[in-house]
């Protein structure tokens, strides 16, 4: 599929953002470990969250899938599953599932699509060896696809903090572990995830002792309450709603964001502001990674130059979305400057192009923002990843009175 992006002169609307994916996911996996049965109101029905839905059903959970989600949980009792979970391109899914893989007694195997079998999970798999878990990767590269042979012990482990998602899942599944673990983490990246993975755990009754998020203590042998829960709006796909508003001079009223929410990419709001203020500015994207590709439009846009810095991580999401974005906005006429750890982008007068989304969401929902204000049309293929994480943007854009078309 492609998308077919027109330069747009003005936005104007009401709109209301979608759910938050981070949320959903923490939420469907808790529920499912829960004793009893917990209602996920507005959740976000994204491939993504959907792969998450399916692999905790295929692990024993039973989910009823509409307008809110109805869980049952297992009370930290796992099935294994019957055959290989398939997590499609969800990285989070993969990484926090294989976690909880952990937690039933036989084998489990979980892969993906090609992205997904280009993603490191070396940093995890060591550390659920080191919890008494025998955990490999199948292709011995340490990427997907994996195999996960429980139980989960506890004990010790020291954890890279190349991605926060290998943390998120050991704390959701070690106060399920047989006892105490205790987690060293070095170098953590994207830390508001975790604030955000903490909040779900203290709201589900599990305790988690840490000091500056490098020491966890955490207790065994658990229990998770049930709950009634409200997904928070998303400010990952808030972020393209606004940047569209800014570049266009548009205003626009968003609704069902939380401005006291733990989410990182909210930082979205002062970095528009700092680009209008300021006509140089230097950004650090380290607890903020996805917001990259977004940024970098921006920045096109901006007086001066802005330098993006702090986020190497981000060549190990979907794509590398440094070198993805940089090659993409250049088609379009873009002044920048691929950095090992981000961007420096200059203002410049775009120009119509055909671009590649590098089957990457961020990607071709952030080139799609960058074409309303260029010159002409733009055609962005590979787009059907936009659900990924945001199956209603184009409705949302046309809503707003933007010129998108999506196309077969």
């Amino acid at each position: 599929m492609k998308l077919v992006v027109s330069k747009t002169d003005h936005l104007d609307g009401k709109v209301k953002v979608p759910p938050s994916k981070s949320h959903t996911h923490r939420a469907v996996i808790l529920a499912s470990l829960a004793s009893g049965i917990s209602t996920i109101r507005n959740p976000l029905l994204s491939k993504d969250c959907l792969a998450t839905v399916n692999a905790c059903k295929a692990m024993g959970a039973e989910i009823k899938v509409g307008d809110n989600l109805i869980v049952k949980g297992v009370d930290g009792k796992l099935r294994t599953p019957k055959s290989v979970i398939d997590v499609k391109n969800s990285g989070t899914t993969i990484r926090f599932m294989a976690t909880v893989a952990a937690l039933c007694n036989g084998r489990v195997t979980l892969t993906g699509d090609e992205s997904i079998k280009k993603r490191p999970m070396g940093a995890l798999l060591k550390s659920l060896n080191d919890l008494g878990v025998k955990a490999v990767s199948l292709n011995g590269n340490d990427c997907p696809p994996v195999e996960i042979r429980g139980s989960l012990k506890g004990g010790k482990t020291i954890l890279s903090g190349i991605s926060s998602q290998f943390l998120s899942g050991l704390l959701i599944a070690c106060p399920l572990a047989e006892s105490d673990t205790k987690l060293d983490v070095i170098e953590l990246k994207s830390k508001p995830y975790i604030e955000i993975t903490l909040n779900h755990l203290n709201r589900v009754g599990v305790k988690i002792q840490h000091r500056n998020m490098n020491e966890f203590k955490i207790p065994g042998k658990q229990k998770i309450s049930a709950q009634d829960y409200l997904v928070p709006g998303d400010y990952s796909s808030a972020a393209f709603l606004l940047a569209a508003a800014s570049i266009t001079k548009s205003k626009i009223e968003l609704t069902g964001l939380d401005p006291n929410d733990a989410q990182g990419d909210k930082i979205i709001i002062e970095i528009i502001d700092k680009m209008k203020r300021d006509n140089t500015r230097e950004i650090d994207l380290s607890n903020a990674p996805d917001l990259l590709p977004i940024i970098a439009v921006l920045g096109c846009f901006a007086d001066g130059k802005t330098v993006i810095k702090n986020v190497e991580h981000a060549r190990l999401k979907e794509s590398d979305r440094i070198t993805s974005i940089c090659s993409e906005l250049n088609k379009m006429g873009a002044d920048i400057k691929e950095l090992k750890d981000g961007l420096i982008v200059r203002k410049s007068d775009l120009n119509s192009a055909n671009l590649d989304g590098h089957k990457d969401h961020r990607v071709v929902i952030a080139l799609s923002i960058a074409a309303l204000g260029a010159e002409g049309t733009t055609v962005i293929n590979n787009a059907e990843t936009i659900s990924v994480s945001f199956p209603n943007f184009v409705e949302i854009m046309q809503k707003l009175h933007a010129n998108i078309q999506l196309e077969v």
